[in-house]
């Protein structure tokens, strides 16, 4: 397996559930927390992966917003990604554009999700991703359901 980052959203931690879950499959999973505004986490996340390469990055809500800039930013450095319900519709791609990135995405987002609307961050997607598997699942934004029934060794082996 690659180097593999998770990075929770806004209102999460290197605690959450969604990392206790993927610690517990994967002890070498990197899983720090993010605090504070999106710089202060972008600056971070670049410390933390600093110049290496081969990074899975997993990232949910906020921190698949994260993921997203990072790889469209330095595509060297990230071999894929994978977003659990990512923040995608609040990036102002005319203000701030990102250069599309040919790197293979997995998304997953629920269609009953009440923070992030699925199709918003569809559309985003397929501007931003050139190999984009984006799945709609039967859940809300947190993905709870989901993120247990994924084949996690599958995906990230794949």
């Amino acid at each position: 397996m690659s180097r593999t980052l998770f990075i929770h959203g806004l209102m999460g931690s290197s605690q959450g559930y969604k990392a206790t879950l993927l610690r517990g499959l994967f002890p070498d999973m990197v899983i720090p927390d993010f605090p504070g505004e999106f710089e202060e986490r972008m600056a971070k996340l670049a410390e933390v992966i600093g110049d290496t390469r081969g990074w899975t990055l997993i990232g949910s809500s906020m921190g698949g917003l994260m993921a997203a800039v990072f790889a469209c930013q330095h595509p060297g450095q990230v071999e894929r990604l994978i977003l659990l319900a990512p923040a995608l519709p609040f990036l102002d791609l005319e203000e701030h554009p990102l250069p599309r990135t040919g790197i293979p995405v997995v998304i997953y987002h629920g269609w009953n999700d009440d923070v992030v609307p699925a199709d918003r961050t569809q559309d985003v997607a397929e501007q931003l991703f050139g190999d984009l598997d984006f799945r709609l699942v039967e859940d809300g934004h947190d993905l709870t359901k989901t993120v247990q029934e994924i084949d996690w060794p599958a995906l990230l082996e794949a």
